[in-house]
């Protein structure tokens, strides 16, 4: 009995000992991951580079190619095992990110580009889809399916669609970005992700058919339809009773706290996924686009919405630096291995950089809108990570072979696009005129609490 006593004694302060180690390892990593990205911002400053190419640096050598090579529990990221570990911490910076840009679709403002956004937003996404899709089905009808198969070539057309709202909005909100071009771009980059799941979900149950010769009209109209309105309704509803419940609270604290937990719990209600028992039709949400939503509407609809914005950008900054430096460490560096993934990479970023910049060319000559919009918008436009990896993740799980050659060409892209994006982004902007440059003589002034340049 006595035995029996010490034995599971021992048991529990072996599992209590395995729990603290475990627990201790977590917060090593994600300790050093916010110190390697902050220090890595300082080294990028001095180059002139935005902060979030700092960010997806660190992560980059924190990462399982470099310093994880040590296998060291606790100091970098071993595998990437260890980075998706951490996937619930980058989805709810995502929902922020989401939520943020959200808030930027004020009736004022819409009223004044709404419109040309709409426009804008549609002609650049599809003229991304229609020239990748032209180009990699060219390589296709010319090398055969050994180079490219088709339904590769199809599915990589639709991804070209996203652009990544996170780094565009760090590098506009790092350097205080005014002006015609970022009033616009802020709603065209929300707008993307809902076109590009439509066009995502269309192109991708047709790849789908080629794979397997069964076509499937519910996967292939319906079920994106669904997705878009649900995550539409839902976000309206959160939106309306996340501002009704900030009236019962005065207090700035309470009222970030509020915000904080409509944001997590649209997130958590986000990763569900419904199906109905007997058919294809499956009751699906984006989270990006229901958060976007929830910051549309409480935005319009609660008075005091521009200072409880401005505490919680304050609140988030620590999670979204972890963020860019989780998305460097998840970057696939042995995608470089492959010379047939590295050149159809390349076809890829130079087909979607062109239908990117000539499709938001094209929709702002249409609208007629600033000069400065027509020449710049669309350098700003070429950034893509999350909601590209995404779509490349669902591919990979539902296409086999075809899908992992898409998921390896999105790595490739997006490793090229995260680290070289917001460079480009910040010199349109500065071009544009949007950013200025401090003068020397503010050097010797106190600098404000918030500026990072």
């Amino acid at each position: 009995m006595v035995t029996e006593t010490v034995t599971e004694t021992q048991i529990a302060l072996t599992a209590a000992g395995a729990g603290s180690s475990n627990l201790t390892q977590t917060l090593f990593s994600l300790s050093i991951a916010i110190f390697a990205g902050l220090l890595m911002s300082r080294v990028v400053k001095v180059l002139k580079l935005p902060a979030v190419t700092g960010y997806l640096i660190a992560g980059i050598l924190i990462g399982p190619y470099c310093l994880g090579q040590l296998n060291i529990p606790g100091i970098g990221f071993i595998s990437h095992g260890d980075v998706t570990h951490y996937n619930i911490l980058s989805q709810v910076a995502l929902g922020f990110i989401a939520f943020a840009i959200g808030s930027e679709f004020r009736l004022a403002q819409l009223k004044q580009t709404g419109k040309a956004a709409t426009v804008i937003a549609f002609v650049q996404a599809l003229m991304a889809t229609l020239v990748v899709d032209a180009v990699l089905i060219a390589l296709y009808f010319a090398f055969g399916k050994d180079v490219i198969p088709l339904p590769v070539a199809i599915t990589l057309g639709a991804i070209a669609t996203a652009t990544a709202p996170a780094a565009t909005l760090m590098v506009v909100k790092q350097y205080k970005a005014k002006g015609p071009v970022t009033s616009i771009l802020l709603p065209i980059v929300a707008l993307d992700d809902a076109i590009g799941l439509v066009v995502f979900a269309v192109s991708f149950g047709i790849a789908k058919t080629l794979s397997s010769g069964k076509f499937s009209l519910v996967s292939v109209v319906l079920n994106p339809i669904i997705e878009v309105l649900a995550s539409l309704i839902v976000g309206a509803l959160m939106g309306f009773f996340f501002t009704a419940m900030e009236k019962y609270f005065k207090s700035n604290s309470k009222r970030l706290c509020l915000s904080v937990t409509f944001i997590m719990l649209t997130v958590g209600i986000t990763v569900q996924k419904f199906e109905i028992p007997g058919t294809d039709i499956h009751i699906g949400f984006s989270s990006l686009l229901t958060c976007m939503v929830l910051g549309t509407v409480f935005c319009n609809i609660c008075d005091f919405s521009e200072e409880l914005m401005e505490k919680t950008d304050k609140w988030t900054q620590p999670l979204l630096v972890l963020f860019f430096v989780l998305s460097g460490a998840e970057l696939e560096l042995s995608v470089f291995t492959s010379v047939a993934i590295v050149g159809i990479g390349i076809v890829y970023i130079i087909a979607r950089s062109f239908g990117k910049c000539f499709g938001a060319f094209l929709g702002a000559k249409m609208m007629k809108c600033d000069k400065n919009i027509v020449k710049y918008l669309g350098v700003t436009l070429l950034p893509q990570a999350g909601v590209a990896l995404g779509m490349s993740l669902q591919a990979a799980n539902e296409l086999g072979e075809a899908g992992e050659i898409i998921r390896n060409i999105s790595l490739f892209a997006v490793l090229v696009y995260e680290l070289v994006g917001p460079l480009l982004t910040k010199i349109a902007l500065m071009k544009a005129g949007e950013i200025t440059p401090k003068p020397v003589a503010a050097r010797d002034l106190p600098k404000n609490e918030d500026e990072d340049e």
